[in-house]
């Protein structure tokens, strides 16, 4: 067991655990939304940010991939920490704005409006459905391409392949509907926007395709 402090909260847990998951456990709420679960950490959002206490000064790291750690002093809503996730959120409000869960989550730190602009986009880019391929399917049907603004979730040569067996698992985690299921009755449709058509595969995991076969 270690010890840690968390806003000034004197808290026992394993060694092994996140900050987040430490937090969670103990009903310190700190915000996400690459975060899931079912997935490996990714630290990609940055609104999971926290402040911690070192002999050299604060530090900013983001609590779903920094290991809990002995001794350590952790503060989750400091100065610091609030402006960074507000302009994370006005970053997210100006690219998903129409989206609600956006809209909520921007409302969780303080921020309803942005002075940013940006080109509207239902996804932002939390790669849960890239992950979750990867990780939970054992697939890689999809991928983020590109970098910068240009950043995009993709099939590889943007053509859908066999390689998306349709298991939904990628509409399952994404938490701003950008990928749905609309139909699962055509054996050569796939789910992603990305039309192509190709023989449906079958659920590594379960053997199940989406036809019943």
């Amino acid at each position: 067991m270690i010890t840690l402090t968390i806003n000034d909260k004197t808290i026992h847990t394993q060694v092994g655990r996140s900050i987040l998951e430490v937090a969670r456990d103990n009903a310190i709420w700190i915000p996400t939304l690459c975060y899931h679960e079912a997935l490996k950490p990714y630290g990609g959002c940055r609104l999971c940010l926290v402040e911690l206490e070192t002999p050299r000064g604060s530090r900013v790291v983001s609590s779903c991939t920094f290991p809990a750690e002995d001794g350590m002093v952790v503060h989750t809503n400091t100065k610091t920490i609030q402006q960074s996730r507000q302009i994370v959120a006005q970053l997210l409000l100006a690219r998903a704005g129409h989206v609600p869960f956006i809209r909520e989550l921007a409302a969780s730190v303080g921020v309803n409006d942005t002075p940013y602009t940006l080109p509207q986009d239902t996804c932002v880019l939390c790669a849960r459905c890239v992950r979750a391929c990867q990780e939970i399917v054992g697939m890689s049907a999809i991928s983020i391409a590109n970098r910068g603004s240009d950043r995009v979730v993709v099939p590889p040569f943007k053509i859908s392949s066999a390689d998306c067996i349709e298991c939904t698992t990628c509409v399952l985690v994404c938490p701003t509907d950008a990928i749905t299921l609309d139909d699962i009755t055509d054996s050569s449709r796939t789910v992603h926007e990305w039309q192509s058509e190709y023989a449906r595969g079958a659920c590594r995991l379960c053997e199940y395709t989406l036809n019943g076969n």
